[in-house]
């Protein structure tokens, strides 16, 4: 877990070397990348898998203001995460 912007963002990570980012489609998670993480990270690279924002154990949007959970807001917290 990572705090990002105030939002608390779970992140799998795996292995060293230049970052590759995989994100996850709607309905999905980090785990949807279990498979290619070790085969990134066997060839040389950091796999990085986050849950994105409102997805497992990463913090949604305030039940009192959905503004809050815009697409500016869910790429903001993959930038400042990654």
């Amino acid at each position: 877990m990572m705090s990002v912007n105030g939002t608390s963002m779970h992140i799998a990570e795996l292995g060293q070397g230049p970052v590759v980012l995989f994100l996850h489609a709607f309905l999905e998670l980090w785990y949807s990348w279990r498979y290619q993480m070790p085969f990134m990270a066997a060839h040389g690279y950091r796999a990085v898998a986050l849950d994105l924002r409102g997805f497992r154990d990463t913090t949604g949007a305030p039940k009192d203001d959905f503004t809050e959970f815009t697409t500016l807001h869910v790429v903001e917290g993959i930038c400042s995460g990654a």
